[in-house]
């Protein structure tokens, strides 16, 4: 597996849903060989992580039981850690669902909750020395966009984020293992995802590689009056100023095409240097 050095260039990590209910449309729901012509191209195509998912968390999105997503990524996980060479990220909240991904090959857990959901997840991801993404969210996938308030937003999302790092340590997860996400649309309304965008680079003070997921969102929808198929070119625009502002890793939707945004914004932010595909 390829490690991730962080400073050198921005990652790009490609998003496989393995859901009937994406909000973009683009979910593989019970097709395992499908899901792995998919990874496989966004491996082609330059992705440095591949992140599945098994349980949808676009706003107002149904839960989905534990049996049910593991069903979903583990047969896909299993077969695709045999195939690619990239790390496997799992986007799931219940830590017998990373658990189970982290036997099977996976080796990144990408929690929406924090690791708070489930207060397991966190000793489950230092027994397996496994990175983790903390984002932040303000309420659930059913109720996180009624009308969220904040004081303060990035004081908050970064007060809140560095007391999930503190408990993360604490339970025994690395510091060096640990990325966080300010959760673009997870409890945030039009104007909270532009401040986000705008002040990523306050998020600096929490010392930790950052993630962002733009990819296709409704407030790119809402700018251009475009469905989510239509919202790579306001995709690409978030994605060179994220970069700008101290994005580490961007999770999209469209590898091949933010591939190309990344290196040129890369090859300006980093002083010339020269990106590696």
């Amino acid at each position: 597996m390829k490690n991730l050095e962080f400073g050198s260039r921005t990652y790009i990590m490609g998003i496989l849903n393995l859901t009937p209910d994406s909000f973009s449309g683009d979910g593989i729901y019970g097709d395992v060989d499908r899901a792995l012509r998919e990874a496989e191209r966004m491996v082609q195509e330059g992705a440095d992580i591949i992140d599945v998912g098994g349980e949808s968390t676009r706003p107002g999105a149904l839960p989905v039981g534990e049996v049910e997503e593991i069903n979903r990524v583990i047969p896909v996980i299993k077969a695709l850690a045999n195939k690619v060479s990239i790390p496997i990220s799992i986007d799931t909240r219940k830590s017998e669902v990373a658990q189970r991904a982290l036997d099977n090959g996976a080796s990144i857990i990408n929690d929406i909750t924090g690791l708070e959901s489930d207060r397991r997840m966190a000793q489950v991801a230092a027994c397996y020395n496994a990175k983790v993404i903390i984002m932040h969210i303000k309420g659930t996938p059913q109720t996180m966009q009624r009308d969220p308030k904040y004081y303060s937003l990035t004081t908050e999302i970064i007060g809140k984020l560095n007391s999930l790092i503190q408990r993360a340590e604490q339970n025994g997860v690395k510091k060096e293992n640990i990325i966080v996400d300010p959760g673009i649309g997870f409890g945030k309304t039009f104007e909270h995802n532009l401040e986000i965008l705008n002040n990523l680079s306050h998020f600096k003070v929490l010392k930790k590689p950052i993630l962002v997921g733009p990819s296709r969102k409704s407030f790119i929808g809402n700018i251009l009056g475009s469905e989510p198929r239509e919202r790579l070119f306001g995709t690409a625009a978030c994605t060179a100023i994220a970069i700008k502002n101290g994005a580490d890793i961007i999770r999209v939707h469209d590898v091949k095409e933010i591939k190309e945004v990344i290196k040129v914004t890369d090859a300006i932010v980093r002083s010339g240097e020269t990106v590696n595909a």
